[in-house]
């Protein structure tokens, strides 16, 4: 690891007739991510297109500046409003903005964007470090690290999760590319009205949920699972290109009517990569045959939603998806359509009730059931429709490379949509480095490669 010098720090501020008028309350779908706060992205950039790195600052700074004329909430903070017992954004012109650090370090640019294995400690090191866990809160941080090896620009974010899921994060990102770039902004605009998500119960619920999960504000507890040290993983990504995914897809079709039990519709993308994921991860660890394994994920829930939220609502809008099986089942022969029908069926009953599946939106209930054990759990995060590569252009082309630095789960699985704007990016999180090339060996097999 090669150490990072902050060289400045300082603060991008919204401009103050963009401020909303007054404190933005958190609905209960977004009060429980107070306790799970962090979202950190790396962008890698490196190649002969880069400006001058001090040209690269300020550009980023300025179009920054323009971004937040639409996003200005994201220059204010978290609050806790004790008075009525709820999490609120509030953002004014008294506001310092968004943290702005600048930074270098002689990691190799090009190592750092090509290799496999993830650089844990440089990666880290590359995204800004923001205390979350006391309100208020800032919601929004940004570091810009000039790299080494011949040039290169990191530019890592790192965002609070009760204001932001990864749809949001990346229409954010969309948008200030668009800005440095001298290009009009993407429509529809953001929107952050809270009332756009109507759940049971309103801003009861949401206090609710502020007296279960976090009684002790403005001090936010911080789960078990994000206390373990995040630099003693071992983490890779692995990029499954369009054409392997569709073999993919026919094999497991394929597996399913073999078997006797075909799926009921062809597998997406999203289905056939996570079903490929979750028995990778199985295999590689040693669990009873008869014992369940679990695979969970998030789903947007805007679309779901009676009446919607809209494509344009800015914010966390999720719900969970539990999958289980026996271990067993993801060790035979047709464990690939086993997974993927248990996937679809999670899927189907999640849009079936977006609100009252099993998690659904209260994800954190998974906390305490012990019939769920967080070490046979498999955590996707991500999408394989996030097209982080293709909406994070600034003007000098698109990322190297992107990351999810925050994987704090032994068993987490991110994706995005690959560089090549065709496949998936596959990034998997574990404790041990012998799980890690368990898992590669058992992913090469299940797709038919000798690599």
């Amino acid at each position: 690891m090669a150490p990072v010098r902050i060289v400045d720090v300082g603060y991008v501020p919204a401009p103050a007739a963009a401020a909303p008028p007054g404190p933005i309350k958190l609905n209960a779908m977004e009060a429980q991510w107070v306790v799970a706060p962090v979202l950190q992205h790396l962008l890698l950039f490196e190649g002969d297109q880069l400006p001058p790195f001090d040209d690269v600052v300020r550009s980023l700074k300025s179009s920054l500046a323009a971004t937040l004329a639409t996003h200005a909430p994201l220059a204010g903070k978290l609050h806790h409003l004790a008075e009525s017992g709820e999490v609120a954004i509030r953002c004014s012109a008294a506001d310092e903005g968004v943290r702005f650090v600048v930074a270098e370090t002689d990691a190799d640019a090009r190592r750092l964007a090509c290799d496999e294995d993830h650089d844990v400690l440089t990666f880290v090191g590359l995204v800004p470090e923001v205390d979350m866990y006391r309100l208020p809160a800032p919601l929004l941080a940004v570091q810009a690290t000039r790299l080494g090896g011949g040039g290169g620009v990191a530019l890592g974010l790192t965002v609070h999760h009760a204001v932001a899921d990864g749809r949001s994060l990346w229409r954010f990102v969309e948008a200030w590319a668009a800005a440095c770039r001298g290009d009009a902004p993407p429509e529809p605009p953001p929107c952050f009205d809270r009332s756009r998500v109507g759940l049971p119960g309103g801003e009861e619920l949401a206090r609710s949920v502020v007296r279960k999960y976090m009684p002790d504000l403005p001090v936010v507890p911080m789960p078990a699972i994000l206390q373990q040290d995040r630099l003693r993983f071992t983490r890779r990504t692995f990029t499954l290109d369009a054409p392997r995914i569709a073999r993919l897809k026919q094999r497991i079709v394929r597996l399913g009517e073999a078997h006797g039990a075909p799926l009921r519709r062809p597998p997406s993308s999203f289905v056939a990569v996570v079903s490929l994921a979750w028995t990778c991860a199985v295999r590689c660890r040693s669990f009873p045959a008869d014992d369940n394994v679990f695979l969970f994920f998030l789903a947007d829930a805007r679309d779901r939603l009676d009446p919607p939220a809209g494509a344009d609502y800015f914010g966390t809008c999720l719900t969970g998806c539990l999958v289980k099986l026996p271990a067993r089942e993801l060790r035979a022969e047709r464990a690939l359509a086993a997974a993927a029908a248990a996937v679809q069926d999670a899927i189907r009953e999640m849009a079936e009730d977006p609100l009252g599946s099993s998690p659904g939106w209260e994800f954190l209930k998974l906390a305490g059931d012990r019939t769920v054990p967080i070490d046979r759990v498999v955590n996707v995060s991500g999408s394989a429709g996030f097209m982080a590569y293709e909406v994070a252009d600034f003007g000098w082309g698109r990322p190297r490379r992107t990351e999810n630095v925050r994987m704090n789960h032994d068993g987490q699985v991110a994706l995005v949509r690959a560089r090549d704007g065709g496949g998936v990016q596959v990034a998997v999180s574990m404790l041990q480095r012998a799980h890690v090339d368990a898992f590669k060996s058992e992913l090469l097999k299940l797709l038919g490669s000798d690599e």
